[in-house]
């Protein structure tokens, strides 16, 4: 059996230990590394920085206003800043605010299409669809404020409960009692007919038109160019029968129908679907002075 000097186990340790040790060049090399790694994260933070203070970014003052919570009961302005990107819409400019700065910012949008109606608002002093209205195409600071002559319930929603009543007043639906001799024939309508009403279909009952109507403002029971326009959608659709059309047309020469209209063209003006409403509503008028003149 051999044996080891406690002199050769202390010199075996220490040879070992030697090789584990990092030579001078491996810890030059890993100081290097590390100095070149800070000075990547240094000029990427420089340019990040920079980048930041070139970016271009949009104004916008916000109405705001919450009747149910302390200190903020008083209307006023909010001003948010907001990175501006190619093809940037009003509603995309509400959402990045909401999502960065303040949640609470309240706002109706749904399908970001220009065809659910429900994010109506009164941009730079014009109603507008938050959805379609380009950011590029207006002046800054850019004022968003709900619809006039609306209850606003919330920031930026109103109460639209009164704009469905006027829609609903005019029953806004087919109704006919002609029906095709055939049980499973179709209800036919002429290429000529279906031009004429075209644009009538196009409404999406935003309110933009009732908005900026003056009459409506001041008369609350008007039915207002959104309601005549369905109105007139069904009356003049020939597929309704002529005893339908006697009743629209009663419902829309009463008092506070057509001919409370001033032909302002206003409504016509603020359509985000470009529907001729005072030229239906003109039409109208005259289909119900050829009914009342009938002699026969």
């Amino acid at each position: 059996m051999s044996t080891q000097t406690p002199t050769q186990t202390e010199e075996s340790s220490e040879t070992d230990a030697e090789a584990d040790a990092p030579s001078k060049g491996d810890e030059r090399r890993d100081e290097k590394r590390r100095r070149a790694a800070e000075e990547r994260a240094r000029r990427q933070a420089e340019e990040a920085e920079k980048a930041a203070a070139d970016e271009e970014t949009v104004e916008l003052k916000v109405f705001r206003y919450d009747p149910e919570v302390e200190g903020k009961q008083e209307p006023r302005f909010d001003t948010f800043h907001v990175p501006f990107t190619k093809g940037m819409t009003v509603l995309d400019a509400l959402m990045y605010s909401r999502d960065t700065y303040d949640s609470s910012l309240t706002f109706r949008h749904s399908c970001r299409q220009a065809v659910c109606g429900s994010d109506a608002m009164f941009v730079n002093g014009g109603q507008k669809l938050a959805c379609k209205t380009q950011i590029s195409e207006l002046e800054e600071p850019i004022r968003v404020e709900p619809l006039p002559h609306a209850e606003v319930r919330k920031d930026l929603v109103v109460d639209m409960e009164h704009f469905y009543d006027q829609m609903e007043a005019v029953e806004p639906y087919f109704q006919t009692n002609e029906y095709p001799d055939g049980e499973l024939e179709e209800q036919r309508q002429t290429r000529e007919n279906r031009e004429k009403i075209k644009m009538s279909t196009r409404c999406i009952w935003c309110s933009a038109c009732m908005s900026s109507c003056n009459i409506a403002a001041g008369d609350n029971e008007y039915l207002g160019p959104a309601a005549i326009n369905k109105a007139y959608r069904f009356a003049m659709d020939e597929r309704e029968g002529e005893d339908i059309k006697q009743k629209r047309l009663e419902i829309i020469e009463q008092e506070h129908g057509v001919w409370r209209c001033q032909t302002q063209f206003s409504c016509t003006e603020v359509c985000p679907k470009d529907i001729p409403l005072t030229e239906h509503i003109q039409e109208l008028k005259r289909e119900a002075v050829k009914n009342n003149l009938k002699f026969w």
